[in-house]
């Protein structure tokens, strides 16, 4: 009776499992309640707070610089998504060719990707400095500009700026992981394919991405739950600045509640990130639930 009950696959994987769920709910559960509980709070730093309700939430509904910090959030979290997945499936299919050297390009490429991310914040505060920039000094020598760019001084190039940096960062997350579900497609698919007269955009659209569907979804998770939810490399580059306008919701939830002294404020705006989480975790769930995801054909 007790070898049947340990045979089974799923009993198993329970009590595998279990470790890892015992240390998430010590270290997130209470996080978690805690930040709750101060969200409905006038809470603030050495003091405790008293029970408002929902008037922290009303008060950001209609605080122009928390609706600037969303609209920024959802900005830096869907160009960054989709460019990082159209350069990292790129790179992965350039990567999963014959190439020479291919071990050690692999490893160059997940460079980026395992630099501490605030040492990378560094390196791009360094090239975008208005004083000093590398791109700044190499575009003046070229001749194509008079004066140096202040790539973190204007709003919009500071936004376009702080995305370039999380791209550079991401991608190679995105080209490994992909790369992992490229070389798991049988090459006879190929053969075949070829062999029936596919010409290579033909095998990729009908061979390479229903197959690597799954691996997507997963990974483009992933993808937007780190962009979404990031902070240091923000943090480091701008603090938000200039004008707010690269202000992130965990930046501004971090500021106001840390620093601001607002605790209630600052975790009541970082709830507010949770509903976009889990709509990003459901969507991923849902779609791996789809046969034609799981199998490259249709719903059965």
């Amino acid at each position: 009776m007790k070898s049947s009950y340990f045979d089974n696959k799923n009993t198993l994987g329970l009590l595998f499992m279990l470790p890892a769920g015992v240390l998430l709910l010590l270290f997130l559960t209470y996080p978690l309640g805690l930040g709750t509980w101060l969200g409905f709070t006038d809470a603030k730093i050495g003091r405790t707070g008293h029970w408002i309700g929902i008037e922290n939430f009303q008060f950001l509904i209609g605080d122009s610089v928390a609706r600037l910090s969303l609209f920024n959030t959802l900005f830096y979290t869907i160009v960054a998504s989709v460019l990082k997945f159209v350069l990292g499936l790129w790179l992965a299919l350039i990567l999963n060719r014959q190439l020479p050297f291919k071990s050690f390009i692999r490893a160059i490429v997940l460079l980026p990707f395992i630099v501490p991310t605030a040492l990378s914040a560094i390196a791009f505060w360094w090239i975008y400095d208005s004083q000093f920039s590398v791109v700044s000094w190499t575009l003046a020598k070229m001749g194509l500009i008079d004066r140096y760019i202040d790539f973190l001084g204007e709003p919009w190039l500071a936004r376009l700026s702080v995305t370039a940096a999380n791209i550079w960062r991401g991608v190679p997350f995105v080209a490994i992981s992909l790369l992992a579900g490229l070389q798991t497609i049988p090459p006879s698919l190929y053969e075949a394919s070829s062999i029936d007269g596919a010409t290579p955009w033909q095998q990729f659209w009908n061979v390479t991405l229903p197959l690597l569907t799954p691996i997507i979804a997963v990974v483009m998770t992933f993808s937007v739950l780190f962009t979404f939810t990031d902070f240091q490399l923000i943090y480091v580059l701008t603090r938000g600045g200039p004008l707010n306008a690269t202000h992130l919701m965990a930046t501004l939830s971090f500021q106001r509640g840390i620093p601001g002294g607002a605790l209630g404020e600052g975790a009541a705006l970082a709830m507010l990130m949770v509903p976009f989480l889990l709509a990003a975790i459901l969507f991923s769930y849902f779609g791996l639930q789809r046969r034609r995801w799981q199998q490259g054909g249709g719903d059965k």
